[in-house]
C-alpha cells in the first residue's frame, strides 16, 4: 500500500464527513475527485473491496435504474454490494462508493459511457451490461461512433470482462463484433407493436454503406434488423424476451436463456421497462442470481430517486420521470398519451454542462402526438423553458412559462379554482437531468408537508383541500389569475401565430419544400427548420407541401421552391454527399436560377469546393466559392452558443455552432453574420464571419435549429420561396401576413442576453 494511496484514502474519508455531517450534502463527487487527484491508480487498488468482483451498466438511457435493480437482486440473493445508487457515474463517483462504503463480495456501478474507458481497466469488471446507445450530449460526447470507439477500447483494455449487451441495437452489436471478449447477447425477440417516432439514431449498416431495413422496430433503432447489402443483423438472442404482455398495470414476458424458461415481470408500464427488464435478468442469471430472487427484487423495486416516481398529492396521481435526449422523451410522452384524462404536464429542460449546452434536440421530440389531447394543460420550465416554449408552439401547443414545478402547482390550481380543470387532474413532470433534483425535491417537500396537513387534517376530521397541493417551498409567482388565463386547456391549434390572412383560392399551388436526405442529415434537430418553415406557411393560410427526398430518391428541382440541407454523422454526410454530387447540375441550376436553400453544418460545407470527412478532403459540390479546411495547428472543435449581426435580421440572430472544419469564403460570398457574441467564432478561428451567402442561398454553422429564434431569416426565405412559386406558376407573388412571433423573440431575448 502507497503512501499515495493511504494519503488519498485518508483525504477521502475527512471529504466524505465534513460534505455529510457539515455541508450536509450526498458526498457523492467530490471525496473520489480528491482522491483520484492524490492518486491516480486509486481504483485498481480499491478494487480488492470487491472479493468476489464487479459489474458495470452503461448505455444512454436506463443506467441508473437498471444498476440499482441489479443491486437489489445482489441483495436479495443475500449478497453483499458496493454501489453508485445515486447515480454518480463517473470516476470520481465509483472512487467515492468504493471509498465509503464496508467491504463486499461484488461491486455493482454504473459508469457514464465516455469514462468506462478510465474505469474498467483499472477495476478489471467480470461484466460490462451495455444497454443502448442514443445521440445524447452532443456537445460533450460527440458522434456515437467516438463513444462506440471508446467503449470497445475501454472492453480490449480488460480482455476478461464479459460483455452482456442488447442485441436489438445495431450501435451495441457494432461494438461487440469490434472486440475479443466473450459477448452474451439479449433481446426482444418479438414486437411490442408500437408507434414509431420521426427520428431513429441508426439508419445506415453498422458494417457497409447501405441503410439498415427491420423485420420489426421497436422504439428508436431497436428492433430485429438486417442489411440488404451484407451479413450485418442482428445475432441469435442468448436471452430472448417473448409473450411479452404491456399493459397499464407493467409488462410480463418470458425470458428464454440457455438454461430455461422463465416467466418475469415488472410493476413499470413502459416499453423500455421491458428492455431493463431482459437486461437485469440475463446478468443475474450470468452472476447466478436465482429468479426468485431477482423477482423479489423487482416486485419491491422503488428508487425513490425521480425515475418513474410517483406521488398522490393534493388527490392528483403524480409521475415524475427523467428524459434527456429524444428517445427517453419520446417514451416518456407515450406514458403520458396512454392517459386519456384531464391532466398537466410541465416539461424543464436545463442546459447545464452535465446536460449538454445544445438543446437543439428537443426538436427531434415528436411532441406533435399530444397536440390533440383533450383537457390537457402544458407548461414549460428550466433554464431553456423559453425554447421549449417555441418547440411546443410549433407542434401545436401553447405551453405557458414557468419557474418551477410549485409554479406549475399553482396555476394549475387557478384552472381548478375556475372549473376548467377537475381536482383530481394528472400531474406528470419531465425534466432532464440538472433540471430533475430541483422537481424531484419539490415534490418530496410537498409530499412531506401534505402528509403533515393530513395527519393534522385527520386529527381535527377536517379534509386536505385539494385545490392547493403545495404548501411549502417554491417562489411564489402572484400569477394565479393571470395563469388561469394564459394556461387554459388548449387543443392543436393553428392559432400560435398571428390570425393568418386571407387564404389564397383554394386552387392555388402549394409552396414546394424540398428536404433533402433527412433519413442522413438530421443530427442537431436540423429537420425543425422544415418544421418551422411549413408551419408558418400554414399559419398565414398559404398551401405547403414538403416533400422528403430519402437516400436513392430523386426529386426535380425545377419544381420545388425552397429546398433545405441539414448536417449529418461522418458515415451519413459521405453517403450522402455521393448523392449530392450525382445532383449536382440541377442543385447548381437551381441555385443560379435564384431558387432559396437553407443548409446547415455539413450541408453547408458540401455546398464548397471541399469539405472535411473525419481528417480526409472530401470533394464538395462547388456551387458556393468557398472551401473547409482542416483546423490547422487546433485539433479543437469550435462547439459554443453565438450571437449574430446579419443583414437578414433587425433582431440578433441566435444559434449555436458544433464542427471540426474552418470555412473560408471566397470570391462573390458574403457571410451570413458577423459574430457579436464573447462566444461562438463562426467559420474559422480569425474573421469572426459566420455563414455564407449567395443570391438566395444560407449557409450557416448555427444549430437550434436555426429558424426557432430567429423567425426574421425564416420568413426572408419563405419570402423567397414565394417569389420562386410565383414565377413558376406565372401568378402574383402574395404578400407574408405578419406572425406573432412573441414566443421566438422572448427565447431570442434571453440567449442573447446571456451570451453578451
Amino acid at each position: 500500500m502507497s503512501l499515495r494511496f493511504t494519503l488519498a484514502k485518508a483525504t477521502g474519508a475527512v471529504s466524505t464527513w465534513g460534505l455529510r455531517h457539515v455541508a450536509h450534502r450526498p458526498a457523492a463527487n467530490l471525496p473520489g475527485k480528491i482522491a483520484l487527484k492524490m492518486d491516480p491508480s486509486l481504483l485498481g487498488e480499491l478494487r480488492g473491496k470487491c472479493a468476489e468482483g464487479s459489474v458495470i451498466t452503461v448505455g444512454t438511457n436506463g443506467k441508473t435504474s437498471t444498476n440499482n435493480l441489479l443491486a437489489d437482486a445482489f441483495e436479495a440473493a443475500g449478497r453483499t454490494i458496493i454501489c453508485n445508487r445515486t447515480g454518480a457515474n463517473l470516476a470520481a463517483g465509483i472512487a467515492s462508493a468504493l471509498l465509503q462504503q464496508p467491504a463486499a463480495q461484488w461491486g455493482v456501478f454504473e459508469c457514464d459511457e465516455l469514462w468506462l474507458a478510465h474505469v474498467l481497466p483499472r477495476l478489471r469488471s467480470n461484466y460490462v451490461l451495455l444497454l443502448n446507445l442514443f445521440r445524447d450530449q452532443l456537445d460533450r460526447c460527440g458522434e456515437i461512433d467516438r463513444i462506440q470507439t471508446s467503449i470497445a477500447g475501454a472492453l480490449t483494455a480488460s480482455p476478461d470482462t464479459v460483455l452482456v449487451y442488447n442485441a436489438d441495437d445495431p450501435l451495441c452489436a457494432r461494438i461487440a463484433a469490434a472486440v475479443d471478449n466473450r459477448t452474451v447477447v439479449f433481446g426482444l425477440d418479438e414486437s411490442m407493436d408500437l408507434a414509431q417516432n420521426t427520428v431513429a439514431d441508426a439508419q445506415m449498416c453498422q458494417q457497409c454503406d447501405g441503410m439498415i431495413q427491420y423485420r420489426y422496430r421497436q422504439y428508436g433503432q431497436l428492433g430485429d434488423y438486417f442489411c440488404e447489402r451484407c451479413d450485418f443483423a442482428r445475432p441469435e438472442l442468448a436471452y430472448a424476451g417473448r409473450d411479452i404482455k404491456l399493459g397499464t398495470d407493467g409488462v410480463s414476458m418470458e425470458i428464454c436463456g440457455p438454461a430455461a424458461c422463465e416467466r418475469v415481470r415488472t410493476p413499470q408500464a413502459t416499453p423500455y421497462a421491458a428492455y431493463n427488464l431482459v437486461a437485469a435478468y440475463a446478468l443475474c442469471r450470468e452472476v447466478g442470481v436465482p429468479t426468485p430472487a431477482f423477482q423479489r427484487a423487482v416486485d419491491a423495486f422503488n428508487p425513490r430517486n425521480g425515475r418513474l416516481q410517483r406521488y398522490r398529492l393534493g388527490g392528483r396521481d403524480v409521475l415524475l420521470n427523467l428524459a434527456k435526449n429524444p428517445t427517453g422523451f419520446n417514451q416518456n410522452l407515450k406514458i403520458v398519451e396512454a392517459d386519456g384524462g384531464p391532466k398537466m404536464v410541465a416539461f424543464f429542460i436545463n442546459d447545464q454542462v452535465a446536460d449538454g449546452r445544445d438543446i437543439s434536440w428537443i426538436w427531434d421530440i415528436d411532441f406533435e402526438e399530444l397536440a390533440g389531447q383533450p383537457d390537457t394543460v402544458v407548461f414549460a420550465g428550466g433554464s431553456r423553458a423559453h425554447d421549449l416554449a417555441v418547440r411546443l408552439k410549433y407542434a401545436g401547443i401553447e405551453a405557458a412559462v414557468i419557474e418551477s414545478i410549485d409554479d406549475a402547482f399553482d396555476r394549475l390550481g387557478a384552472l381548478t379554482a375556475a372549473g376548467q380543470m377537475p381536482t383530481d387532474a394528472a400531474v406528470y413532470a419531465i425534466a432532464n437531468y440538472t433540471a430533475l433534483p430541483p422537481v424531484h425535491d419539490a415534490l418530496d417537500a410537498m409530499e412531506t408537508a401534505e402528509g403533515t396537513r393530513a395527519g393534522a387534517a385527520g386529527a381535527a376530521k377536517a379534509t386536505v383541500r385539494t385545490e392547493e397541493p403545495r404548501a411549502v417551498g417554491g417562489e411564489e409567482t402572484g400569477a394565479a389569475a393571470e395563469a388561469a388565463e394564459a394556461t387554459e386547456p388548449a387543443e392543436a391549434t393553428e392559432a400560435a401565430g398571428a390570425a393568418p390572412s386571407e387564404p389564397p383560392a383554394e386552387a392555388a399551388a402549394p409552396v414546394v419544400i424540398a428536404h433533402l436526405l433527412p433519413d442522413l442529415l438530421n443530427l442537431y434537430g436540423d429537420g425543425g427548420n422544415v418544421r418551422i418553415l411549413e408551419q408558418r406557411l400554414r399559419w398565414r393560410g398559404i398551401p405547403v407541401e414538403v416533400r422528403r427526398v430519402g437516400h436513392g430518391e430523386s426529386i426535380d428541382l425545377s419544381q420545388v421552391d425552397l429546398v433545405f440541407l441539414g448536417g449529418g454523422p461522418d458515415r451519413e454526410q459521405k453517403l450522402a454527399s455521393e448523392q449530392l454530387l450525382a445532383m449536382k447540375g440541377d442543385l447548381a441550376a437551381y441555385v443560379e436560377g435564384d431558387g432559396p436553400l437553407l443548409a446547415i453544418c455539413g450541408g453547408y460545407q458540401i455546398l464548397g469546393r471541399q469539405w472535411l470527412w473525419g481528417d480526409e478532403l472530401v470533394e464538395g459540390l462547388g456551387i458556393l466559392d468557398m472551401e473547409t479546411r482542416r483546423p490547422g495547428t487546433s485539433a479543437d472543435r469550435l462547439i459554443d452558443n453565438m450571437v449574430l449581426e446579419s443583414p437578414l435580421a433587425s433582431h440578433p440572430v441566435v444559434g449555436y455552432e458544433n464542427h471540426a472544419g474552418r470555412t473560408y469564403l471566397g470570391e462573390g460570398v458574403e457571410g451570413f453574420g458577423r459574430v457579436v457574441s464573447s462566444c461562438g467564432r463562426g467559420n474559422n478561428d480569425d474573421d469572426r464571419v459566420e455563414g455564407a451567402r449567395y443570391k438566395n442561398v444560407v449557409g450557416t454553422y448555427s444549430h437550434g435549429p436555426l429558424l426557432s429564434k430567429n423567425p426574421e431569416v425564416a420568413d426572408w426565405l419563405l419570402a423567397r420561396a414565394l417569389e420562386r412559386r410565383a414565377t413558376r406558376m406565372e401568378e402574383a407573388v402574395p404578400a407574408l401576413a405578419p406572425l406573432d412571433n412573441r414566443a421566438e423573440l422572448a427565447a431570442n431575448e434571453v440567449m442573447t442576453k446571456r451570451l453578451s
